[in-house]
């Protein structure tokens, strides 16, 4: 579904806006991806300028740095502690920017955009 980002029909008083050219490809949005925690599926979408975005629709494994050695290392997602985004989140276990996640080598905070990015990469907290 697609939703439109430019001028509304309607001004702030409530009159109504003349018509002057249709919407442009340039003004459409697209719905969140809101990545679940299941087995992996990425959906490839195209953006302005001939570009790609992954939308990770869903994942399983997280990329973790860990501040102190500075080593990364692949871990499972165990679930979803917290979400600044939205606290319903957590219910329905959605993962963005920000989210803490509890993982097989402990909790971490998620510092890509999964929906955008296409893959989970986190920080280990302490």
């Amino acid at each position: 579904m697609v939703h439109f980002q430019g001028r509304g029909v309607r001004s702030p008083r409530g009159s109504r806006y003349k018509r002057y050219r249709d919407p442009r490809k340039c003004e459409l949005g697209r719905l969140p991806s809101f990545t679940k925690l299941d087995k992996k599926r990425i959906k490839e979408i195209g953006t302005r300028g001939g570009h790609r975005k992954l939308r990770l629709l869903s994942e399983e494994y997280a990329n973790i740095v860990d501040p102190k050695t500075n080593k990364y290392q692949k871990a499972k997602i165990k679930t979803i502690l917290e979400n600044p985004a939205n606290r319903h989140f957590v219910r329905r276990n959605i993962m963005t920017k920000g989210s803490i996640i509890d993982t097989d080598i402990g909790k971490a905070k998620v510092t890509s955009r999964p929906g955008q990015d296409g893959i989970v990469n986190a920080v280990l907290i302490h």
